[in-house]
């Protein structure tokens, strides 16, 4: 199976994949809805990570089918949802490439159009329904800083990994009052990786704020795995005879 037709078996079919239609700026209007981040230069600088593959005209521009707009979706959901590196992410896409099953457990490829897209953010029972916490929990949460709400007393869908974490803790017997040394550390360890990232974020250039943002989300991982291998150190050591 060619890279192209292996493409489009996850994300459109392949005569869309050949058909180019959207120039980068009806691209960027199409996504903006959901990814209100998003601009021109992050989706030139997907496409230099070698991770969208516009097609171009004759005189360079480039053109988007409905498949790479499905493509850049994956992306970027998997960056807003799950947090994940572009380096992840492009393996993750590589996979769907070559028809494997996917490494870990990422986001499933989005349809190229039709069905409801996810909300973007949740009514309270909603919310602590879908995360298997019980409403007093979620308050609880919600009161030891670990989840807030928006202007209109919604929870953010993005914030549903951290509810679950609570939710399987609780079942531990470890309350959401408990947890609050996970934010502590959370944002001692946001306050270390801004330092690092916080003067290119500051930039002017939209390309540098870009790679800044990447940088960010790559720390953020990097920290996350040496949380979880030191608490899987400690672990280990008292289970030690």
């Amino acid at each position: 199976m060619s890279v192209v037709a292996s493409r489009a078996s996850a994300f459109g079919d392949a005569d869309d994949q050949r058909s180019p239609r959207l120039t980068i700026g009806e691209v960027l209007a199409v996504l903006r809805d959901d990814f209100p981040d998003v601009t021109i230069s992050k989706i030139r600088y997907l496409e230099t990570e070698d991770l969208v593959h516009p097609e171009r005209t004759p005189s360079g521009y480039r053109k988007f089918s409905a498949a790479d707009v499905a493509r850049l979706r994956y992306v970027l959901t998997a960056q807003r949802d799950h947090y994940l590196p572009l380096r992840v992410i492009k393996e993750h896409l590589e996979a769907i490439d070559r028809g494997e099953p996917l490494p870990g457990a990422p986001p499933a490829p989005p349809a190229v159009e039709g069905g409801e897209r996810p909300a973007a953010s949740l009514l309270p029972d909603e919310f602590a329904r879908t995360a298997g916490l019980e409403p007093q929990q979620l308050a609880d949460c919600v009161q030891f800083g670990l989840l807030a709400t928006d202007a209109d007393g919604r929870h953010p869908a993005a914030d549903l990994p951290i509810a679950r974490a609570a939710a399987g803790l609780a079942r531990h017997g470890i309350e959401p009052r408990h947890l609050r040394v996970y934010q502590n550390g959370a944002e001692r360890e946001a306050g270390l990786v801004e330092q690092l990232v916080a003067p290119v974020l500051r930039a002017r250039s939209e390309e540098a704020r870009t790679r800044a943002t990447e940088k960010l989300r790559e720390l953020a991982a990097l920290s996350a795995q040496l949380h979880g291998a030191l608490l899987e150190a400690r672990l280990r050591d008292l289970l030690r005879p």
